[in-house]
């Protein structure tokens, strides 16, 4: 065990929240400029918040350990 507590990575929990059940949340790039040329169907798509594969979730865990 660590004495120390384990610090929560600030960058990644600005960007990455969790469920209840435990699963990450993101929200989508590309949709910050350049939005006259895109679908509206792309616009609405990107606007909604992502599941976050589980894969790449196991890393994103190790940095958000309290939350």
């Amino acid at each position: 065990m660590p004495k120390t507590k384990m610090k929560t990575h600030r960058g990644a929990a600005k960007r990455f929240s969790r469920t209840g059940s435990g699963k990450i949340k993101f929200k989508h790039a590309h949709l910050r400029h350049c939005l006259e040329h895109k679908q509206k169907t792309t616009k609405k798509g990107l606007s909604k918040t992502g599941i976050m594969k589980e894969v790449d979730a196991k890393r994103v865990r190790r940095l958000l350990p309290n939350d």
